[in-house]
């Protein structure tokens, strides 16, 4: 059965800056299966930030269901997707990201990764929708948390970080605060002249994302020189991004990458993104045994709970770690 996604109404004036054009850059393919794929994960890490993931274990069928769920419910009416907005921060919103003034040519809906939790605005979420809807849902975000632990445990073990476990515990536990986030980028009647913003340049405030999408382009990265490189799409696999929380422990060894979706062709694009985050109360800061002397930090310790609701009140491209930098102490030689 073909569904087909209605028209939305969306007035985006914001352009991307034609100065940052996309270039080829070779992005780092890491086999999850490979006996070097945990030196491969740090590399890629250090490098761009980023990079893709093949034989991740995810059933394909599980990946098409969700898929084609999501685009069931981006496809009802707007009266009834209504019923789950204004986001709280979780439910359905469109165009606007956030509570600051960040716009969009973009729908969304936004899932705590533990639905007993859910706010009355994600149960209004699959009220209109097939219970398979939300069983995929639950089936897919338990395969998330799978596939992250595991990244980190790789992180964890090429790293030597000790104690064991003390990355990926993070995310393994009850109390991890990580939620799941679906995108659609709606066609357009008309290919705009320019490209457009679907959603603007930010990185993630949280440990680890895994991000997949459908074969629509419009995901780029920006790398160390500044410019913006376009990512091949491959419904297949994943791409994992690393989060600010991930940056702060490994004490800018690991960089979280800045990443932007753009719009310039009639095909809807929808994505996939599970932030895998740590407990509300856990203190973010350099790993010890990455960092042996305390003068070496760069990063004043924080609650994920501190760093989250600073984030909140945030614009989506401001550099949100810039709070929390260590500052060398004032002295007389630095005047």
């Amino acid at each position: 059965m073909v569904i087909v996604l209605q028209p939305s109404i969306f007035d985006s004036n914001v352009y991307v800056n034609p100065k940052c054009k996309p270039s080829p850059v070779l992005i780092p393919v890491i086999d999850l299966t490979d006996s070097e794929a945990k030196t491969q994960i740090v590399k890629a890490c250090e490098e761009f930030g980023f990079f893709k993931v093949i034989n991740h274990g995810v059933r394909s069928d599980l990946l098409s269901q969700l898929e084609q769920e999501a685009i069931k419910f981006f496809a009802l009416p707007h009266s009834l997707k209504d019923k789950a907005s204004p986001p709280d921060p979780f439910g359905y919103g469109t165009k606007r990201i956030g509570p600051n003034g960040d716009v969009g040519w973009l729908e969304y809906i936004l899932l705590n990764a533990n639905l007993c939790l859910g706010s009355h605005k994600t149960t209004a979420v699959f009220r209109h929708t097939p219970a398979i809807f939300r069983e995929a849902v639950e089936e897919y975000m338990k395969e998330m948390k799978r596939m992250s632990s595991k990244v980190l445990e790789m992180v964890e073990e090429e790293l030597k970080i000790e104690p064991k476990e003390k990355l990926s515990h993070l995310v393994k536990v009850k109390e991890s605060d990580s939620c799941l986030r679906m995108n659609h980028y709606p066609e357009k009647e008309k290919t705009p002249v320019k490209k457009e913003i679907g959603f603007g340049e930010h990185t993630d405030p949280q440990l680890i994302s895994l991000l997949r999408s459908n074969d629509s382009e419009g995901l780029q990265i920006c790398v160390k020189d500044g410019t913006w490189v376009d990512v091949t799409p491959d419904h297949s696999s994943f791409f994992v991004l690393v989060g600010d929380t991930l940056q702060v422990m490994t004490n800018g060894r690991f960089k979280s990458v800045k990443h932007r979706v753009v719009t310039s062709t009639k095909r809807s694009r929808i994505s996939m993104i599970y932030f895998a985050g740590p407990p509300l109360s856990e203190k973010i800061a350099p790993l010890s045994c990455l960092v042996p002397k305390q003068d070496d930090c760069l990063y004043n310790e924080f609650t994920w709970s501190q760093y989250k609701l600073s984030a909140y009140k945030t614009k989506l491209g401001d550099y949100r770690l810039g709070l929390f930098v260590k500052r060398p102490p004032f002295s007389l030689s630095n005047v």
